[in-house]
């Protein structure tokens, strides 16, 4: 199957319909010439509604992270965004709920299968990194020891604005981690 016709599939799915507050409404970006990947956790409430990834104050703060302006990062065929569940799973107690866990069982294989050219993930959050890497350390010692999973893997914390107490205890992440990231960012994703 193409990834035109496997993106309509993933676009057209309701395997949990029932189970979403909002309705379904898969966002994903991709494009077999994309060769930066972006593997989040699920859309919020404004990413729902708009049906762009990554367009809130999280989206504002990780393309600051990476250094890449809206052209750049909502380009298909430099950047694919490819988040663990594709529609918003709902309010839970302290944020979103995770993702659903249809989701990826059911699309994340076919749809990283066409994305033949990617040279750098970035797992933004736990969900991601536990599906990628596994599980066995939290998130601050898995961002913390990134350069075990390179070049091709960079765990991330999540950029919403909810992480801004992990920023202010963790400072090494942005001295350290963001401008070597950027600069491998540079190499991978044109002007």
């Amino acid at each position: 199957m193409s990834l035109p016709e496997l993106l309509r599939q993933v676009r057209a799915c309701r395997i949990c319909v029932d189970q979403l507050p909002l309705g379904p409404r898969p966002v994903v970006q991709a494009d077999s010439r994309a060769r930066l990947l972006i593997v989040g956790q699920a859309p919020g409430v404004k990413v729902h509604e708009t049906g762009i990834p990554f367009n809130d104050a999280s989206g504002d703060r990780l393309r600051e992270w990476l250094g890449l302006s809206r052209d750049q990062f909502y380009d298909p065929s430099r950047v694919a965004i490819v988040p663990m569940g594709f529609c918003y799973p709902g309010r839970g107690k302290s944020g979103d709920n995770p993702p659903r866990p249809e989701c990826a069982p059911a699309w994340r294989a076919q749809l990283l299968a066409e994305l033949p050219d990617i040279e750098l993930t970035l797992l933004v959050g736990r969900y991601a990194q536990e599906w990628h890497l596994g599980k066995g350390m939290n998130l601050t010692e898995r961002v913390s020891r990134w350069q075990e999973f390179g070049p091709d893997h960079i765990p991330l914390p999540h950029p919403s604005p909810r992480n801004n107490l992990w920023l202010r205890r963790n400072p090494w992440f942005e001295q350290e981690l963001l401008p070597q990231l950027r600069q491998k960012i540079t190499l991978i994703v044109p002007d």
